[in-house]
């Protein structure tokens, strides 16, 4: 399993589907868009500050979020991927309210 260290999340990145307007699935290579959603599979500790204190992370394993477009490192461990981002580079977390 993998487990990030810090603030650090791993995210299982929601491939985006993308239908004309007939129907037609178009594949990976002909969509441009990033997909900037995903679902968190793993969660680091929290960041410790200078002063000792760890500040835990705000998300949990099983939210789906939003992340930086651009932002993160892609890595593959058992045949998933993943994409491991920095905290303060989740800008939402989807809720069911």
């Amino acid at each position: 399993m993998l487990k990030p260290l810090a603030d650090y999340v791993a995210v299982k990145v929601v491939e985006v589907e993308v239908k004309t307007a007939s129907g037609i699935v178009l594949p990976d290579t002909a969509i441009k868009e990033k997909s900037v959603t995903g679902i968190v599979a793993a969660v680091g500790p929290g960041k410790v500050y200078d002063n000792g204190v760890r500040v835990p992370v705000d998300v949990k394993v099983g939210d789906q979020v939003y992340f930086a477009k651009f932002g993160g490192q892609e890595v593959t461990l058992d045949g998933e991927k993943f994409l491991l981002i920095c905290e303060r580079d989740i800008f939402a977390v989807v809720t069911k309210d």
